[in-house]
């Protein structure tokens, strides 16, 4: 600000006056009436015109005279100067000074001394109403320049409130602002226009996207000792740093501070700096250096953690999936099943109530009497097969049948899950029949399939194969749970019938089949005729079936066919065919169709592993411990 002169009279200093020309270096009187520099606004009193310049105008507007950086606080340009630019400074002090006259030199210099020589520079430039622009160039701001911060409490002494005398450091405020020091200004503002001239609009788009704080609030220079409260500060700060300097050879290097790379320009230079000073950001926002391995082993541990989580939920959700699959969730046995089925039947329309009842009825007594109700029998099936290969030769050179044996189908109440029950309800209608077996069997019915649930169960807890035992949790009864060719063998030991394991566990031949599996079939059969040197055409023997078991499904083989091209075929029956469809064989119109599909040659057997169930005597007491015993690491014959 600046106080209207009134006259050239010499000097006398009073409280109304405090106007200091450099022509006199005396004050002279004028007015009480101020004006403001920037606006033009007439102010009273000293003190308003503190007040207007504090509320009206900008107080942190501070400029490095020697490059871009602005927006700083007074202390902070200090040490930017003193840091950044320690051989300019004093150049800078010297041109500016080249301008003035030895009187206002002196003069200035007076009111300068004790300060240093950043201090001093920012007084002559900074603090005396001149800013400098982004390119360098120098625009008179009267006392908008000035911070609280860095301008002293003396705006407001005066003699009367014992401010400092005339002969002591003048405040830095627009009262100062002289002809001289915009001399020093203008030689400065060349300088700057020299090393800011190479400024592009890269550089004005990073200066505008670093404009806005970031969330840190100190920022630690990577090069020298000084901190920053803003990321723009920060980064101008660097840009200095990372101006280019002349190699011995006069060529211009762009070598990383940080680090020993070399860049092909500025630009590229710039950018590879950018990333040492967000990695350092980062690192100081964690707190320490050693905070990006934690938060990496953190990362790590919880990504270790969820992916547990997920592996634990899919197997538990594949584990239910393979319980539903095999019966052993809990959604009851026979008895449940049946009666839904029934219910969904009266629901439908299909099953009057009345027969509901009734047949609920006689399942609860087929259960409690443990013998199969016969609904799903089929008799007689063997010897169809005999009559019929009897007046049927074709190509067949050689057939083989089984002791005579009845079909089991399944049932509404085992439906999806019944096949190894129903086979062993075939293997041990045929063992009836036999002389050899008969006489061993306690049961001289076939059971239903609860009551080969209960059997099973009994052989466990003689010690009969307790892995499979606890497979099922030692329960069998109530439950639809699969069962398979180690069940089967535990069932036939406990009631004193010798059984082996046959485990084809791999194909033998090409397209996944198995010609070893059809070659082991003919040599079980062949064994009923081993004294005659050229076996029948047709050979009806007293061999029990052999059950068959693969992957998901279980079937009976009955007997084996010999083609004149020395092909095998098994004679297959199948739980899965319904009481209809195996009729068909007991009679004479529908035999040839129905044998059609109890045929399987090697091209219809393609999974990848089978098992086969044999029966081949009867075990005496000792033996049938011994087998107790072997079955607690029950393991089959592995063919090949």
């Amino acid at each position: 600000m600046k106080k209207r002169k009134q006259s050239g009279h010499p000097a006398e200093w009073t409280p109304s006056s405090r106007e200091w020309t450099p022509s006199n270096r005396e004050w002279t009187t004028s007015p009480a009436m101020l004006t403001c520099d920037i606006c033009g606004e007439d102010i009273m009193f000293e003190e308003d015109m503190k007040t207007h310049l504090l509320l009206s105008h900008l107080e942190n507007d501070m400029h490095c005279p020697l490059c871009s950086l602005s927006g700083v606080s007074y202390d902070e340009l200090c040490f930017h100067i003193s840091s950044a630019h320690p051989d300019e400074q004093d150049q800078a002090c010297l041109t500016s000074a080249s301008g003035c006259s030895a009187e206002t030199h002196s003069a200035v210099m007076e009111s300068e001394e004790g300060r240093t020589a950043p201090q001093l520079l920012l007084t002559q430039s900074c603090t005396a109403g001149d800013t400098c622009d982004g390119a360098g160039a120098v625009t008179p701001t009267a006392a908008s320049g000035v911070t609280t911060d860095a301008v002293p409490d003396t705006l407001s002494r005066t003699p009367e409130s014992g401010g400092s005398s005339p002969g002591e450091t003048l405040p830095t405020t627009s009262t100062l602002i002289t002809q001289s020091a915009k001399t020093r200004l203008e030689s400065v503002r060349l300088c700057d226009q020299d090393n800011n001239g190479m400024k592009s609009e890269h550089s004005k788009a990073k200066q505008k996207r670093l404009s806005s704080p970031r969330k840190e609030k100190l920022f630690s220079c990577p090069m020298c000792a000084l901190v920053c409260s803003s990321s723009f500060v920060l980064q101008e700060h660097v840009e200095l740093h990372l101006q280019d300097e002349p190699s011995a050879e006069g060529e211009l290097r762009f070598e990383c501070p940080l680090c020993s790379v070399v860049c092909s320009n500025s630009f590229s230079l710039q950018e590879h700096v950018e990333v040492h000073l967000d990695h350092g950001a980062a690192v100081s926002s964690a707190g320490s250096p050693g905070a990006d391995l934690k938060l990496a082993k953190r990362l790590q541990t919880e990504e270790e953690q969820r992916r547990w989580q997920e592996e634990a939920q899919q197997e538990r959700e594949e584990f239910k999936k393979l319980q539903r699959q095999f019966g052993l969730d809990g959604g009851g046995g026979y008895c449940r099943q049946m009666e839904r089925t029934m219910e969904k039947a009266v629901a439908r329309g299909l099953m009057a109530p009345a027969e509901f009842h009734s047949r609920r009825a006689e399942m609860m007594e087929s259960v409690a009497s443990g013998v199969d109700d016969g609904r799903t029998r089929t008799q007689g099936v063997v010897r169809a097969l005999y009559e019929y290969y009897q007046t049927e030769r074709r190509d067949c050179v050689h057939v083989w049948l089984s002791a005579d044996t009845d079909h089991y189908c399944s049932s509404a109440g085992d439906k999806g899950w019944g096949c190894g029950y129903r086979n062993i309800q075939m293997l041990l209608s045929s063992l009836h029949r036999t002389d050899t077996y008969a006489p061993i069997l306690q049961e001289k019915a076939v059971p239903n399939i609860t009551q080969m649930q209960s059997m099973i169960e009994g052989a466990w807890k003689e010690g009969l194969d307790p892995q499979g035992a606890s497979h099922f949790n030692q329960r069998l009864q109530g439950t639809r749970a699969w069962i398979g060719a180690t069940e089967i063998f535990t069932l036939l030991t406990s009631l004193g019938i010798s059984a082996r394991i046959i485990d084809f566990h791999q194909p033998t031949g090409p397209g996944d089949t198995h010609p070893r599996l059809f070659d082991w079939v003919k040599q079980y059969f062949c064994q009923s005729n081993r004294s005659s040197r050229v076996p029948p055409r047709l050979i009806h023997t007293q061999l029990p079936p052999l059950y068959l078991q693969h992957q998901g499904h279980s079937s009976s083989i009955v007997g084996l066919e010999q083609k004149k091209n020395g092909s095998l075929c098994l004679l297959l029956l199948d739980p899965g065919s319904s009481v209809s469809d195996t009729r068909k064989l007991l009679s004479r119109d529908t035999v040839s169709t129905a044998v059609r599909h109890i045929r399987k040659f090697p091209g219809s057997l393609k999974h990848k592993q089978y098992q086969v169930v044999v029966v081949h005597g009867v075990l005496s007491a000792q033996e049938k411990q011994n087998s107790i015993m072997n079955s607690r690491t029950l393991r089959a014959e592995r063919i090949p």
